[in-house]
């Protein structure tokens, strides 16, 4: 896969290592403000860094949006010209939904939506994707990048933001939840790293029941 990502911050950086990692790519652009900061890549073969959007989208044929809201629209104004019938568009910007997207880049793109967790930073995210009708046809570009940094699922655009309370939002309840479990540890004795270890591996254990076996919390709990 050839593939751009524009604007690699903490989570583009996330989702390059994966790449990488997972031999995904033919070629990986990546830009940013600073291209200074991306000096971690330069050793890479097939990995090129630049402040330049333009020159990426064009040696491009999959474009994933990493910006901030803040400057999404302005970075869409500027490769617009330059998006042809070959490209895929995947925007992980919060609070951009499809339609607004289409209004500026036109509804003739396949255009997708992904919402990664934090967890993306170690390969586990759980990733909801969208996209407009046009980009149902290219959705499973979406997931066989995704997949390689975690588990995705492809929804309706709709339920986008009550995913993004059960999964960017649900690392905080597991992280509490791991939290008062070690707390409860401590008190029956154990030391603070111990308890900690304890309780991690605990819920780790329990995740990975459920998706080797596929049943229901129910079952296994019985």
């Amino acid at each position: 896969m050839k593939i751009a990502i524009i604007g690699t911050g903490n989570l583009g950086t996330s989702i390059a290592k994966g790449l990488i990692t997972n031999n995904a790519i033919t070629s990986l652009y990546l830009t940013s403000r600073h291209p200074e900061y991306l000096d971690e890549f330069e050793g890479y073969r097939h990995v090129y860094i630049s402040s330049d959007n333009v020159e990426a989208v064009q040696k491009s044929d999959i474009i994933l949006c990493c910006t901030q809201p803040a400057q999404f629209e302005w970075v869409l104004q500027e490769i617009k010209p330059h998006l042809t019938e070959k490209h895929v568009l995947i925007s992980t910007v919060t609070g951009f939904v499809i339609p607004k997207i289409e209004t500026i880049v036109g509804t003739n793109q396949f255009i997708i939506r992904a919402m990664p967790n934090t967890a993306i930073a170690v390969g586990k995210s759980m990733t909801c994707i969208c996209s407009n009708t046009l980009g149902e046809k290219r959705i499973k570009v979406a997931e066989a990048i995704f997949n390689r940094l975690g588990h995705s699922m492809v929804i309706p655009e709709n339920k986008m933001q009550a995913a993004t309370v059960i999964c960017a939002s649900g690392i905080a309840f597991w992280m509490r939840l791991i939290r008062a479990t070690t707390q409860a540890a401590i008190q029956l004795g154990f030391d603070a790293e111990d308890a900690q270890e304890l309780s991690m591996y605990t819920c780790q254990g329990a995740a990975t029941l459920l998706i080797q076996n596929g049943q229901h919390p129910e079952e296994e709990i019985d």
